[in-house]
């Protein structure tokens, strides 16, 4: 479904994507782990286009998006859904209004049936009813969920998360991810999502991919990560402060 190739990121001379090569299958859920400032959100950025590399390629389905112009790139980009970290909800708008959102800027749906799609995206996330609440008036899970009901408007084919759990207790976390797991076996899309959340990494991931210093370092199933003599991803997994890696 996405492969990259040989991608290079340079931000003033100093390189934030070294070289990185990554399969990343269809239907499956694939995690990319790694500390803080180590490329991770630039990598997402350069998969849905927002970044252009310096170097390397990256297919879509086959299309490498890196020669796409942007008038060309607005097709694939309708293959992509996100949910940000934050959410990132409008909150002048009520939640009907944010997952509605992508539905009048993008298609000529009717009203009718994108506020129908609106209600059956809601309760596909457990949101029954609060489409003229404000994001303003709900917990921080509950916003997370108005914003996968948003990045699943469109009905994409492949979702790209950027820390779902940041900010939320350890029990909303999991009810979080219950629900990406959930979600991606009832509708069997590609899911991408970097993460800090290891106990939720292990739940979640079909193969995970570890990035230090812009490169991968490592790449395998959930067992072959824990089970991985790296120093660096045992030091990681563990939450250990003694080791290679240092705090910046």
């Amino acid at each position: 479904m996405i492969r990259i190739e040989g991608l290079y990121k340079y931000f003033q001379a100093q390189p934030v994507l070294d070289g990185i090569s990554l399969h990343i299958p269809q239907g499956k859920i694939f995690i990319i782990i790694g500390g803080s400032g180590q490329g991770k959100s630039v990598l997402l950025k350069h998969i849905i286009g927002l970044l252009k590399p310096d170097q390397g390629r990256i297919f879509i389905d086959g299309t490498d998006i890196t020669r796409l112009r942007s008038w060309e790139f607005k097709e694939v980009r309708k293959k992509f859904g996100m949910l940000f970290q934050d959410a990132a909800l409008f909150d002048s708008m009520t939640v009907g209004e944010n997952v509605a959102f992508p539905l009048r800027e993008h298609t000529r749906m009717a009203e009718e049936l994108i506020m129908e799609r609106v209600r059956t995206q809601l309760a596909g996330v457990g949101l029954r009813g609060i489409e003229k609440k404000f994001p303003s008036e709900l917990s921080g899970g509950m916003r997370k969920r108005v914003g996968l009901a948003r990045a699943l408007a469109l009905e994409p084919e492949i979702v790209l998360f950027d820390e779902p759990t940041t900010g939320l207790d350890p029990i909303t976390s999991d009810m979080i991810n219950q629900l990406i797991l959930d979600t991606q076996e009832r509708l069997g899309l590609t899911f991408v999502i970097i993460s800090h959340d290891v106990e939720g990494v292990f739940k979640l991931a079909d193969r995970i991919a570890m990035l230090y210093q812009g490169k991968i370092i490592e790449e395998g199933t959930t067992e072959e990560i824990k089970s991985s003599r790296n120093p660096i991803v045992q030091q990681f997994i563990c939450g250990r402060s003694e080791g290679p890696i240092t705090a910046i």
